[in-house]
């Protein structure tokens, strides 16, 4: 039996901003996913909206809040990175540690 993951819900501010990285930055819509720990599905569905005039973006609104999420998502996923790195030379260090007895 498969565990359902919970659906995650965005705000409007933090949709416009990643929308807007793609947008008007030139970032590529996997680069900004990855970024912001989001699917690139889910982004690739908010830029297809924007660009069909499905969804408007606030730009203003978006300006103000999510310029911090967006870095703080940067930072969480560049963290993320760092610990998978030191835990590898960690092993490393074992490794070659052992082998040198």
């Amino acid at each position: 039996m498969k565990t359902r993951i919970p659906k995650r819900v965005y705000t409007e501010q933090f949709r416009d901003a990643a929308v807007r990285q793609v947008i008007e930055a030139g970032r590529s819509v996997i680069e900004v996913a990855r970024s912001l720990e989001i699917s690139e599905k889910t982004l690739g569905n908010w830029v297809r909206q924007v660009r069909c005039g499905e969804h408007p973006v606030n730009q203003a609104a978006a300006m103000r809040v999510d310029e911090a999420q967006v870095e703080l998502a940067r930072l969480r996923a560049e963290n993320a990175r760092l610990k998978v790195d030191n835990e590898i030379l960690k092993r490393a260090a074992a490794y070659f540690a052992k082998e040198s007895r």
